[in-house]
């Protein structure tokens, strides 16, 4: 069943309900839970509330509490100790979010610390976006406690009546660093979106973390929210801002806004609304929202908090998991994090399955936050990925890679494996290229191109010209806003088509556009930098028997181009999908897009075919 409008919301912060965004810190107690899994059956647990009294900053100088929730199975003593798992929530949310995924963990006999990171669900000190200064230390110090220490844990948030130190988590003789450490737990992290990033934020400072599994998260901040395809640098990095991405941008201050803890108490006159997280974040928000795209200190800003920036320092084995119809963090962030980490030796492995921050319903296999389970698909190779790497069990970790396709679904299998295909190599697909001709045509041969100049003009201050689905407003409003359809204002859009497929064509990887347009109004106005450039935006359509066209993936690609006069290369998100047989693929270049700030100026724009091959690139997997 679909998930109503609002749970939807509370769903992206890892919420479970709406007395979860109103809660305050609550009083120490322990009482027990009962906690069950597919593999150990039913067991009896206790949960304590606890304050731990966290030193962050480049210069160990601020003070946070953070409050958090210890479950320590039955059983457990010092004598029989068990490892630990460490997680938190999403963004605008709190330690009640990840209650059902410590349950989980609980069961299968773990030792698990869920608690509100910092800034949100009654932790103080302000929202971040996990810099692993701040955030990372955080988790720090609770990895510390896990292992033993004292002075951290506290029954009440004022740190005056101190928690017995733990004596119940298995201790680790060395960590990746091959170094041995004091109060070195058993542990890893699992959790999605902002708990997801936490965990590498972590891993890069604190070697005794041994497992992380990030899910739905994010590579570099700089494109998740100012997304260019064009002018990439590495991974998903690009030298030119990109476009902002309006609806999301928009609903993360409000959430931080809304429901943030912690204050920022360093700025001379806060911001409205801004009082609940570091200044360097809420303006750049503001600036993408006025603008369009952020400034070079907002752009660098953004970075020093991304996992782009200290992927280096990460040496835990790593697990990603990616939503596929995610519009906040998409396929390519899981995959530039994924290069980096396999490039240099960390032991990685990952999944894109169907659900995510958008399309947030779980598909057959996939994670559901709200009820795992560890016979789903994608719960099994956490489950799998902590059992190897934290307690030290000989299971398999599974293959590589593996990718969730909706043509491959099977009602009899309910633990949705059959719907992933698995590989042992990444990518999985080589890349088609399909070459733009005359009359809005593809052609398969460079030979038969035929000459032809088509045109589109872009609007001024950056306004739509595209009914895009609209990122996280559809689901809110359960596609009420019209999912179905995509249509590009008359004039603001170029479009090239494939013949009637004879048979189904399937995909799995990113698509690439080559392109080369003229525009000599845009070439005078980019002399102004950042703000004179053009942009346009790439999108690739399903082209059903009946003509109707919908947007693959819910995925769109701005591109702000550093020089018109220049060739350049647009690179999607990734996408995995079917064109079934009697459909078209369809490739378009839009002047605008419901979901994002175009360009600051009116430009004519023509592509011209012939002169040079120009191709969209498709990953095609082998029949």
């Amino acid at each position: 069943m679909p998930a109503r409008p609002l749970s939807r919301l509370l769903a992206l912060a890892g919420l479970t309900s709406l007395a979860t965004v109103i809660s305050v810190a609550a009083p120490a107690y322990a009482a027990p839970v009962t906690t069950a899994s597919a593999a150990t059956g039913t067991a009896a647990a206790s949960l304590t509330t606890l304050h731990f009294a966290v030193t962050v900053g480049a210069d160990d100088a601020t003070s946070c509490d953070v409050v958090g929730d210890l479950y320590m199975p039955a059983g457990a003593s010092s004598s029989s100790r068990v490892p630990a798992v460490l997680m938190t929530d999403g963004f605008g949310g709190s330690k009640d979010g990840v209650a059902p995924m410590a349950t989980m963990f609980a069961g299968l006999g773990y030792a698990v610390l869920a608690y509100s990171g910092l800034g949100f669900g009654g932790s103080t000190c302000p929202v971040s976006m996990d810099d692993p200064q701040l955030d990372g230390k955080a988790a720090q110090d609770l990895v510390s406690y896990l292992g033993g220490a004292d002075g951290i844990a506290y029954e009440d948030a004022a740190h005056t009546v101190a928690a017995p130190a733990l004596d119940t988590v298995a201790i680790d003789r060395r960590a990746h660093d091959g170094v041995r450490h004091q109060n070195d737990p058993r542990v890893g992290m699992v959790g999605g979106s902002y708990g997801g990033a936490v965990q590498l934020a972590a891993a890069s400072v604190d070697p005794r973390i041994d497992a992380i599994v990030p899910a739905e998260t994010w590579n570099d901040l700089g494109y998740s929210l100012f997304p260019n395809g064009t002018a990439t640098t590495s991974g998903v990095t690009s030298s030119t801002p990109g476009a902002m991405k309006i609806h999301w941008g928009l609903t993360l201050g409000l959430l931080a806004s809304a429901t943030g803890t912690g204050v920022d108490d360093t700025q001379p006159v806060a911001l409205l609304g801004c009082e609940h997280t570091v200044s360097a974040v809420c303006q750049t928000l503001i600036h993408g929202a006025v603008q369009g795209y952020p400034s070079s200190s907002d752009l660098a800003a953004l970075r020093k908090v991304s996992p782009a920036s200290y992927l280096e320092n990460v040496r835990a084995p790593t697990l990603l998991i990616q939503g596929e119809r995610d519009t906040l963090f998409n396929l390519n962030e899981a995959t530039a994090t994924f290069e980096t980490l396999r490039a240099q030796g960390t032991p990685t492995a990952m999944i894109w399955q169907r659900s995510g921050h958008t399309d947030s319903e779980p598909a057959p296999g996939d994670i559901d936050w709200s009820a795992p389970d560890p016979a789903q698909y994608a719960t099994g190779r956490m489950v799998d990925w902590i059992e190897r790497y934290v307690r030290g069990t000989r299971v398999a970790t599974g293959p590589l890679f593996a990718y969730y396709r909706d043509w491959a679904d099977d009602d009899s299998d309910p633990t949705g494996a059959t719907a992933f295909a698995t590989s042992d190599v990444f990518p999985v697909a080589d890349a088609d290229p399909l070459y733009l001709s005359s009359g809005g045509h593809f052609v398969n041969d460079p030979r038969d191109i035929v000459d032809g100049t088509w045109g589109l003009v872009t609007p001024a201050l950056g306004l739509p010209t595209s009914a895009d689905p609209t990122d996280i407003l559809d689901d809110l409003l359960d596609g009420s806003l019209g999912t179905g359809t995509e249509a590009d204002a008359p004039g603001t859009s170029l479009q090239w088509t494939t013949r009637t497929l004879d048979e189904p064509l399937d995909i799995a990887g990113s698509p690439t556009l080559d392109l080369k347009v003229s525009s000599p109004g845009a070439q005078l106005t980019q002399a102004l930098g950042t703000r004179g450039q053009l942009v346009l935006f790439v999108k690739v359509l399903d082209v059903a028997p009946d003509g109707s066209a919908t947007l693959v993936g819910r995925q769109v690609a701005p591109a702000r181009i550093p020089d018109v006069s220049q060739s350049f290369t647009t690179r999607l998100p990734g996408l995995v999908h079917r064109f079934e047989a009697g459909h078209r693929i369809r490739v378009v270049v839009a002047a605008g897009s419901a979901n994002y700030r175009g360009g600051l100026f009116a430009h004519a724009v023509t592509v011209t075919t012939g002169s040079e091959a120009q191709a969209l690139a498709l990953p095609t997997l082998a029949e």
